[in-house]
């Protein structure tokens, strides 16, 4: 596996970003250079030296904003985290596919980075802002450092095996492929492209599922496809699935239904309107550092988790603790048998016709309401989770609201007031919230803890409020789904997203899946079900 920088496992808590036009942003150190500079590489399978390999590119959609100074923005973060949540309507396997979805879109020092070992494949396709599900692919089997996250036919995914737990038997497929080498840490290692999908325990059984639904679509494509044409088939499947999926299933519930409908009707108005379909996207630093953090106000503290962890007891905490990057699997060399996941418990599949696959009465979890409050525990990060020190334990550096709002600060990011006049001047009809529906809201971070600002310091903040405050007011005042300024910023980068994608749904309009029980149906729980055979003994493996 190609080290990362400094010997350190990949982390959420990019600093600063290389944005077109404008170079480093957000970093202390201006002399400092991208992550992924440009450079020329040679490889055994390319010969001579092959073009640079394209930067990650990040743009920026609006002007830059005011930085509100830190002592706000504290305040703020602390106005956030504390007191009571209210669930939502969304259940909350979405919570996680979201986060899924945010690693294939935005790179973060992954562990397949642009290093010496580059095929021009990878030139081409690799870690892009587009969803082409390379955070589960990598640049593909015949590619020298991600073919180790496939099977010896180079079409399958590896998948993990599970540790038994008294008598919950090891199982084959519950867990990411862990074939690290060296100390137990380095053993515990998921063997993916982006171990960050292996940083709470609910992202990781998604991507292990994701591994799941790959190696069906290979299995059902029968014996006819000859074996060179048996993974690029099956990707193109699987990529045009998802995407199907999230257009339909995932950003129908997360946001307006007329925006999505709009968006995928008439085109984009704000994210790089026409642009050529073939190029290369570059991801909105409005979307990846503001809107899309919309699914930190949808974690709970704590989940009905399965058999063994009902009533709650599957608690935010856990699911860190047993992962392999924030936590240490509780010291097992695999995902111990007992944690693996009810997914009756996090998606509806009666709402697909299969009532059978009802949680126990009770037991099912709703995503928290999408508002600007956030569970008590996001307040103290696991250190491990965005590579700190141990003496940021517990300190305003472990607050997640603080590390999104500073991380704004520093990126100069556009208010929400600044996004809302942009998107009127491109024909969007949003309107800016007034400063009594940013200060009242809800029933989220509420006017009397903001009352903890000073009256300059509040007025500020009412006047230049931050993207992702504003995003998170913006559906608060809508019943929980993103509207406004955060739903267009969000469908339009999905949109163009998919465009640019090696396999699209955008680019190819006659697409219907058939991967679903019901013709030109593919929601998450469908995928489930292929992932899982329809099976209940697959799909909650510890039983009721």
């Amino acid at each position: 596996m190609s080290p990362t920088p400094e010997g350190r496992t990949p982390r959420h808590g990019r600093e600063s970003f290389f944005i077109e036009g404008e170079g480093v942003v957000g970093s202390e150190d201006p002399t400092a250079v991208p992550p992924t500079t440009a450079r020329a590489h040679t490889t055994a399978a390319s010969g001579p030296a092959v073009a640079a390999a394209p930067t990650f590119r990040f743009s920026r959609l609006g002007p830059k904003g005011v930085r509100l100074p830190e002592a706000t923005l504290r305040k703020v973060a602390f106005a956030m985290t504390g007191g009571s949540e209210v669930d939502g309507t969304i259940p909350s396997g979405y919570t996680y596919l979201g986060q899924f979805v945010d690693h294939d879109l935005t790179f973060d020092a992954t562990t397949v980075a642009f290093g010496d070992n580059v095929s021009p494949a990878a030139l081409l396709q690799g870690r892009s802002p587009t969803l082409d599900l390379d955070s589960l692919y990598g640049a593909g089997p015949l590619d020298p450092v991600s073919a180790e996250f496939y099977e010896s036919d180079h079409t399958r995914l590896k998948v993990g095996k599970t540790t038994r737990i008294g008598g919950d038997q090891a199982r084959v497929g519950f867990d990411l492929p862990r074939v690290g080498t060296g100390s137990a840490s380095a053993a515990r290692k998921a063997a993916i492209p982006d171990r960050r999908n292996d940083e709470n325990l609910a992202v990781a059984q998604t991507h292990a599922a994701m591994i799941r639904f790959h190696n069906r679509v290979v299995a059902g494509l029968g014996p006819g496809t000859p074996p060179a044409e048996r993974f690029e088939k099956a990707r193109r499947k699987v990529v045009l699935h998802y995407q199907w999926m999230l257009r339909t299933d995932y950003l129908a519930r997360i946001c307006d239904g007329d925006v999505v409908t709009d968006v995928f009707t008439d085109g984009r108005k704000v994210v790089d309107p026409g642009a050529d379909p073939l190029s290369m996207p570059t991801m909105p630093v409005e979307f990846s550092v503001g809107a899309f953090r919309l699914g930190h106000s949808m974690i709970r503290e704590a989940y009905d988790w399965n058999a063994r962890f009902p009533n709650g007891s599957g608690s935010l905490d856990l699911l860190f603790f047993f992962s392999g990057t924030s936590g240490d699997l509780g010291g097992n060399p695999t995902l111990p048998s007992n944690w693996i996941a009810d997914w009756r418990r996090l998606y509806r599949f009666a709402q697909i016709g299969h009532g059978e696959l009802k949680p126990p009465a009770g037991e099912f979890n709703l995503a928290r309401r999408i508002d600007t409050r956030l569970v008590d525990a996001l307040a103290a990060l696991p250190v491990r989770s965005f590579g700190g020190a141990d003496s940021d334990a517990f300190t305003i550096r472990a607050n997640l609201a603080f590390r999104n709002l500073v991380r704004a600060r520093m990126m100069r990011l556009a208010s929400g007031q600044q996004m809302a006049a942009l998107m009127r001047a491109a024909g969007v009809p949003v309107t800016t919230l007034t400063k009594a529906q940013l200060r009242e809201g809800a029933g989220g971070a509420s006017s009397a803890r903001l009352d903890g600002l000073t009256d300059p310091q509040r007025e500020a903040f009412l006047a230049d409020t931050p993207l992702w405050f504003y995003v998170l007011r913006e559906a608060e005042l809508n019943d929980g789904r993103l509207t406004g300024v955060g739903a267009r910023i969000v469908v339009e980068t999905f949109h163009r997203a998919m465009e640019g994608s090696s396999h699209s749904i955008v680019r190819s309009p006659g697409f219907r899946p058939d991967l679903g029980e019901k013709d030109g149906r593919f929601r998450m729980s469908d995928l489930l079900l292929v992932a899982f055979e329809g099976k209940k003994a697959l799909l909650a493996p510890l039983g009721d």
